[in-house]
């Protein structure tokens, strides 16, 4: 009965057992074949192209998260943690499994609020959770030997290197919307779903490393060990790369607001959902949209690390003073 998904810390089991994987599939199948042979009864809250990778990913996040709570009982994050996460997941699966994709993929400037949630706000709220001790303890036993791996450790230490997280987060998001290969990406099935993918995963890595509440730990004897006892990063660099990362997305939306000719002429090729709105024009709100809310990402970033160090040292000074 420990796979049990419950009501909260002693409710009763709403499906036990393996049944619960059995129950997703189900859903994922009658979510596939609607979007296949009936579309136009598809709900907006459905899937307009419906993608399996992308409904297991939300799907057995949900399901590991709500058995980690349970499990965890009152070592479980607090209440506002938990509505960060769903949020987070909600609003990843909005922008990628609902009507709204429609739209983003016939308007730049909805493009733009897309990756927007894929990249900041959603892994912004996914990072204030601090899920990922909840999933592993709500996870299956090969998920959290999948964690403990020295491969696995190792691959996170790299891409969680200030440098290197860094430049994947900006780089990523500079690198999709080089005029022809955003033109490529949106009219190849593969590489679109690529460039969504790496929106929300790199966002994630990046925001779960800036926003962790842990100080700096130190490393295992080696790096192999893997033992660690606090965050890969100081708050102090946190602080500053969550600052850094802010310009390179100021200067890209000033390039793509104040450019006079049409850069993404794929929206023209597709046809614009509102026919109303030139390219240009288009151009303009989708480079506000770049430069404003992400900017905001990492001010608010920036007040939570702020917020974090000065717990963290409430915390060492209340123990010395033990």
């Amino acid at each position: 009965m420990r796979d049990a998904v419950t009501i909260g810390e002693g409710g009763r089991p709403l499906v036990r057992g393996g049944s619960v994987y059995g129950l997703i599939a189900a859903v994922g199948a009658v979510l596939w074949l609607v979007s296949v042979r009936w579309p136009a009864e598809m709900p907006a809250v459905g899937p307009y192209a419906f993608q399996p990778p992308i409904y297991a990913a939300v799907a057995l996040a949900l399901l590991w998260y709500l058995r980690g709570l349970s499990r965890l009982g009152r070592e479980a994050p607090p209440l506002w943690r938990r509505a960060a996460f769903v949020a987070g997941l909600a609003l990843l699966w909005i922008a990628t499994q609902t009507g709204f994709e429609y739209l983003a993929q016939r308007m730049f400037f909805l493009n733009r609020v897309q990756h927007v949630g894929l990249h900041h706000v959603g892994p912004v709220l996914l990072g204030l959770s601090m899920a990922g001790p909840v999933i592993l303890a709500g996870g299956p036993a090969w998920l959290r030997a999948l964690a403990a791996t020295v491969a696995a450790r190792r691959v996170m230490a790299v891409v969680q290197r200030p440098g290197v997280a860094t430049v994947l987060f900006v780089g990523t998001f500079w690198f999709w919307l080089i005029p022809s290969v955003h033109f490529t990406a949106m009219l190849d099935p593969w590489l679109y779903q690529l460039m969504n993918w790496t929106m929300a995963v790199d966002g994630i890595l990046f925001w779960a490393m800036v926003l962790d509440t842990r100080p700096r730990g130190r490393a295992g004897s080696g790096g192999s060990s893997g033992a660690r006892s606090g965050a890969r990063v100081s708050f102090g660099l946190r602080a500053v790369l969550s600052v850094a990362v802010m310009f390179p997305q100021i200067l890209l939306g000033a390039l793509i607001t104040f450019a006079r000719g049409d850069l993404f002429p794929y929206y023209a090729y597709c046809g614009r959902y509102f026919p109303g709105i030139d390219a240009v024009t288009d151009q303009q709100i989708g480079g506000i949209v770049i430069w404003i809310p992400p900017a905001m990402m990492s001010v608010v970033g920036l007040l939570v690390v702020l917020g974090n160090m000065r717990r963290a040292e409430g915390q060492v000074q209340g123990a010395g003073q033990d």
